[in-house]
């Protein structure tokens, strides 16, 4: 059993806080298509707070480096979790936005209008001190290149997939899912290739080693399952866990998250991960 350290590890999260506007109906609707009878709710998300938080819960020591609006929403469960935000920037425009449909069968579709994430400048980022940093592709490739710049073991979250040449972002951690992984060279990354319900695989330089399986949940809401995954991924290596103790634990977090309705809301703790993997 790997003895968890006991001074918390320290991650350094530079990404996207968005305002997420929720519509939960029976199924999605077609193209062109009306349904009705959906229910509402507006909550706090982004690919980057999202992780931000999901590593608060999973036990590390957490600073999010990102830019908002007038909108205090985004940042209220990271307030909460007590996640360092002075490495957050303020501006007078609007906060981001994303546009989220799910089904009854915890399907979604997402379509995100990045406001203030857009608006993150290289000169804002400054990671302080931490253990690793961990970066998604919601905000400008430039905000992304300088936290890798600064970073000592630095993890991309290659989402949403985008064309990043021109860009040293050479990650030592890589999360992708299939789409993603065909847009991205991983170069010498240790690359986390998810692949939904079938749990993930962990590849070096191609070469398979490690593979999981998530436990068996009830889909409920995927928004953030794989925010999950990546921050407990990245929390269990720097906890000294083996790759193949990790990758489990990042697909039970993943399939905790999924397993539950919201974003932020559905983000296990380290105590949920480990009574799950106990069975």
């Amino acid at each position: 059993m790997v003895s968890v350290p006991d001074v918390a590890v320290g991650i350094t999260v530079v990404g996207s806080a968005n305002i997420d506007h929720v519509a939960r109906c029976e199924r999605l609707p077609r193209p062109g298509e009306t349904v009705t009878d959906a229910t509402f709710e507006r909550v706090p998300g982004g690919k980057g707070a999202n992780q931000a938080l999901a590593a608060a819960r999973l036990g590390a020591r957490v600073r999010f480096v990102g830019r908002v609006g007038r909108d205090d929403l985004a940042l209220r469960s990271l307030t909460q979790a007590g996640v360092d935000l002075s490495g957050v920037v303020r501006d007078d425009g609007e906060t981001g936005v994303a546009l989220i449909l799910v089904d009854a069968e915890g399907e979604n579709v997402i379509v995100v209008a990045p406001g203030a994430n857009r608006r993150l400048r290289p000169e804002d980022v400054q990671i302080g001190a931490a253990d690793a940093v961990i970066c998604q592709l919601e905000i400008p490739l430039e905000a992304v290149a300088a936290a890798r710049a600064q970073a000592r073991f630095f993890c991309l979250n290659a989402a949403p997939a985008r064309e990043v040449s021109g860009f040293d972002l050479r990650p030592d951690l890589l999360v992708v899912n299939r789409y993603e992984y065909e847009r991205i060279e991983p170069g010498d990354a240790l690359v986390a290739l998810t692949l939904g319900a079938e749990g993930a695989v962990l590849l070096k330089r191609g070469e398979e080693v490690a593979r999981a399986r998530p436990p068996s949940v009830t889909a409920v809401d995927g928004t953030a399952a794989g925010d999950a995954f990546c921050a407990a991924l990245v929390v269990s290596l720097l906890e000294g866990r083996e790759r193949d103790a990790a990758l489990v634990r990042a697909c039970a977090a993943g399939a905790l998250a999924a397993s539950r309705a919201g974003a932020q809301p559905s983000l296990p703790s380290a105590e949920e991960v480990d009574a799950l993997l106990r069975g």
